[in-house]
């Protein structure tokens, strides 16, 4: 993990300095004022729209897949997004230990898990199922609720928790 890549740290974001490559003063200030809201100042996630459309930006763009993980306190405010994981067009290695230690290190109460594809499509796969079935029971044991998965893609990103799959 790249220790820029961390929304808390203060350095810019990687989608932020994407913008600024492209030179677009108003796609770098919107994508600003959106991380500011959602993720500087431990805002409480009460919209799943939101973030829905926070880590469609984020991670929608990349051209490799990518595993981000949103660390949250007790009452849902944000302490951190990291995107943890990088791989290939059809995969990335995640490890549930690296997880859990960053959530100890966070100290956080909950977790919401993102992913993209670059593919584009949103679906699920059985690799995807598992690792977060896998996560999930790591994350128990030390009291930490997977709240979602997010597989982003094309459309709109797709929640496993909406599809009852968490």
């Amino acid at each position: 993990m790249n220790p820029s890549d961390t929304v808390t740290d203060g350095a810019s974001s990687a989608l932020v300095r994407y913008a600024s490559i492209h030179e677009d003063p108003l796609i770098r200030q919107a994508i600003g004022v959106l991380e500011e809201r959602l993720f500087k100042h431990g805002a409480e996630l009460t919209s799943p729209a939101s973030v829905r459309e926070y880590l469609w930006l984020k991670l929608a763009s990349e051209a490799l897949e990518v595993f981000a993980v949103v660390f949250l306190d007790s009452q849902h405010r944000v302490i951190a997004f990291e995107p943890m994981f990088h791989g290939t067009i059809d995969g990335a290695s995640v490890y549930p230990r690296a997880v859990l230690k960053r959530a100890i290190e966070h100290n956080c109460s909950a977790v919401i898990f993102a992913h993209n594809h670059p593919s584009g499509v949103t679906e699920p796969s059985h690799a995807d199922k598992a690792i977060t079935t896998r996560l999930k029971s790591v994350l128990e044991l030390v009291d930490v609720r997977v709240l979602d998965h997010f597989i982003v893609g094309e459309e709109t990103p797709f929640s496993f928790a909406e599809a009852g799959l968490l």
